[in-house]
């Protein structure tokens, strides 16, 4: 069931919530939580149908904000609230209130969203796209236990986790974060089957996948040793590598779908590790509301971190290098030497013949 309400009020549209419920059969409220979604046009299909899929697991009442770009002074002066209210199989589980603001009701999005928050039920507010840099002190972020981003979807996503962790308020996550729960499981189920001590790894993927730096700074935070960030053409993550006093320990995912886990002294096991859709990264932030503190310490071990730790078992390649390096001008000599020397004898006897 959808209904559409043209230049409405927030008031308008709670009326539309109850006429609905009463219309389909269901006037009693079955949702256990309110989920704030703020994008824009482009991305709003996406994140609703991400929304729907997520709410078969978590109820909820969703609402999408969108804020409409005025290209005039003209739009601009004109303040407008346009809403779609869908129940029922239009809604999946729950109930959808799609907004759409224009003008300067733009700015003051949080009070058209109040009145229509669930009554004693948790908050979360999502950005799939353009999050502010300081989640926690966005008017929409302030009404929600849970703030959700995304720093994949960032301009520059590495430089965003730095911002991330300088703004880090209890309650802030992170779908790059999200997306590196099944390789931290398996990496840290794999280390309880070796009696053993770790001494550096290596997180191999994509170039610009926040994901990859946030799983090196956990395995640095964690196991206290120094992590190399490589590159790889992906897709995502590819390969985690830890070297241990026990032989090396590889989780290598090359296809995106199956991985292959190889632990010294036992055969090789291929491990499910599909990359997971958007839908199954907001059910799993939705499962739990309190604060991330796990998150919280990776995020703030800090980027520039890993490339500090990595230097100190750079020297050895460096070193390697430039033994390389001295020992190929060294063979060019000896080689130029040598022909150098083989024709002296051949002249000595043609002055002999001369002399005679």
């Amino acid at each position: 069931m959808k209904t559409d309400l043209t230049d409405t009020t927030s008031s308008k549209i709670n009326k539309a919530l109850v006429l609905g419920r009463r219309a389909i059969g269901t006037p009693a409220v079955g949702m256990v939580l309110t989920l704030v979604i703020v994008t824009d046009e482009e991305n709003a299909y996406d994140a609703l149908k991400a929304a729907n899929e997520a709410s078969r697991e978590h109820p909820s009442r969703t609402l999408v904000v969108i804020k409409r770009v005025s290209r005039s002074p003209r739009d601009r002066a004109q303040a407008r609230l346009d809403a779609e209210v869908r129940l029922g199989a239009d809604a999946s589980t729950g109930e959808t209130v799609v907004l759409r603001l224009y003008g300067e009701v733009v700015d003051h999005a949080q009070s058209v969203v109040l009145p229509l928050l669930l009554p004693d039920a948790p908050v979360v507010v999502w950005w799939p796209v353009n999050a502010p840099s300081d989640p926690a002190n966005d008017p929409l972020g302030a009404l929600a236990q849970r703030r959700v981003t995304d720093t994949y979807a960032a301009e520059q996503p590495i430089q965003e986790l730095t911002a991330r962790a300088d703004a880090y308020t209890p309650g802030d996550t992170d779908l790059s974060w999200t997306r590196i729960t099944p390789w931290r499981s398996m990496l840290a189920a794999a280390l309880d089957q070796v009696v053993c001590e770790v001494t550096s790894a290596e997180v191999e993927g994509e170039e610009f996948n926040p994901s990859v730096e946030l799983l090196a700074m956990w395995l640095a935070d964690r196991l206290k040793v120094p992590v190399r960030r490589a590159k790889s053409a992906g897709p995502g993550l590819t390969s985690v590598r830890m070297e241990t006093n026990a032989g090396p320990i590889v989780l290598d995912r090359p296809d995106g779908s199956l991985a292959t886990l190889s632990i010294e002294g036992q055969p090789d096991r291929a491990v499910a590790l599909k990359r997971r859709e958007t839908a199954e990264l907001i059910a799993e932030e939705l499962r739990r509301l309190d604060p991330d503190d796990t998150y919280a310490t990776a995020l703030r071990f800090g980027v520039e971190r890993l490339d500090e730790e990595a230097a100190t078992i750079a020297p050895e390649t460096v070193v390697d290098t430039v033994v390389e390096t001295v020992v190929e001008p060294a063979a060019e000599t000896a080689a130029e030497a040598a022909p150098a020397a083989k024709p002296a004898p051949k002249k000595a006897p043609a002055k002999k013949a001369a002399a005679k």
